[in-house]
């Protein structure tokens, strides 16, 4: 017996508590769509892709298959349905169609789910590498955001990522999606233990790591490429960002980059943090105040028509720089697409639209609210279009692997 369920948006604070499988994967077709329409690029062949189910990481594995023709493989922390009625993750669903859509065009594409940390995973990723993926890969990208990692020296630590300022408090609006609203939050300062375990979660350790494990195993190429996604953002969000808990995180891949690119060397390697914009993605709603400068910011870009969405953004960067003839480097090595966001002219209007936004005006026209929010529904498979049905047969989505 078939088995409908009628999905709607639940969202809780920032945070979507219901998905649409339909529309997640005609959000993947989108995506596919809009690489294609760039046409091909000289890019990697066999790529690893380390958080692979969105935002980000989905953007680059996208990009490279249906850019570049790569066969790749994902690594993920997803979950599936189960009892009846519960739908499981948005990354579940990413997975399963990116790899139908890509083994339509002859490509391989291969999910792993489970954590990423541990190395248990980094030996079955390597084993499938030696076994069945051609034996070598060309390119590892590092795209894990997480609230916690499990120390994979002693099992029984666990770190635990904060999202806080640094040395003083800082206060701010925030949105609140839900209800679309727009409060005033106050941050406190994170203590030292906060500030390292942050860095132990989401700095760049356990890309190191990786990096120790694929070399000893031997199956990178000559010519090997890592990389590893950061941001910097603009002065207006320093206070609760760069100068932050993130921020000294993200300071951490700078120096593993380093560390990994000696040891790449002799494989004529390179290792390289790439600085990335301001995007609508699960990770970006949850950093506090940020959601406001993302609307100010987007009206901005958009009408400059420089506005992007993660697989633009990622197509970009793949596409023109890291494997093309238009790089921009900055002083430390790092590859820097960011720049469109950072251009002065865009940063004086959004700091002058920040200062006129207020909890009356800002669904308004003033600023792009309704980008920011539609983006947002999108990464669950809401509003991706009008035609999507919004029923689900239960059962069938049982049936799917990733």
């Amino acid at each position: 017996m078939t088995q409908l369920i009628t999905t709607q948006p639940i969202l809780k604070g920032n945070i979507a508590r219901s998905i649409n499988p339909n529309g997640l994967k005609k959000y993947i077709r989108n995506q596919i769509e809009y690489v294609e329409s760039k046409g091909e690029y000289n890019g990697p062949k066999k790529v690893l892709v380390l958080g692979a189910s969105s935002s980000y990481g989905l953007a680059a594995r996208i990009t490279t298959a249906f850019g570049g023709g790569a066969d790749t493989i994902g690594v993920s922390f997803e979950r599936g349905p189960k009892n009846g009625n519960m739908l499981g993750s948005a990354g579940w669903y990413n997975n399963i169609y990116f790899r139908q859509f890509a083994e339509q065009h002859g490509l391989i594409a291969t999910n792993f789910i489970g954590d990423a940390f541990s190395d248990q995973m980094k030996d079955d990723v390597i084993n499938y590498i030696k076994t069945s993926f051609g034996g070598k890969i060309d390119l590892l990208v590092y795209s894990l955001a997480s609230p916690k990692r499990i120390d994979p020296a002693n099992p029984e630590k666990i770190y635990t990522s904060v999202i806080k300022p640094i040395d003083k408090a800082v206060t701010g609006y925030n949105l609140n999606l839900e209800k679309n609203e727009m409060v005033e939050q106050t941050i406190e300062p994170a203590n030292q233990s906060e500030i390292d375990q942050t860095i132990k979660v989401m700095g760049g350790e356990d890309w190191e790591r990786w990096i120790d494990f694929l070399k000893k195993a031997d199956v990178l190429v000559d010519g090997f490429k890592t990389v590893i996604f950061s941001y910097i953002g603009s002065p207006l969000t320093y206070s609760f960002y760069h100068e932050g808990t993130l921020g000294v995180a993200k300071d951490d891949d700078d120096i593993h980059a380093k560390a990994i690119q000696s040891k790449l060397e002799s494989l004529n390697g390179k290792a390289t943090v790439i600085v990335n914009k301001a995007v609508t993605t699960k990770a970006s709603l949850v950093i506090p105040i940020f959601p406001v400068y993302c609307i100010a910011l987007y009206k901005v870009m958009t009408a400059k028509g420089t506005h992007e969405t993660p697989i633009m953004h990622q197509d970009r960067t793949f596409r023109t720089m890291l494997y093309g003839k238009q790089p921009k480097w900055d002083e430390k090595g790092r590859l820097r697409p960011d720049s469109w966001e950072l251009e002065s002219d865009t940063q004086a209007q959004t700091k002058d639209l920040l200062q006129k936004i207020t909890p009356d005006n800002f669904k308004t026209d003033l600023t792009a609210y309704r980008t920011f929010k539609t983006e947002f529904m999108n990464l669950n498979g809401f509003e991706v279009n009008d035609s999507i049905s919004d029923q689900v047969d239960f059962d069938e989505l049982v049936q799917l692997k990733p």
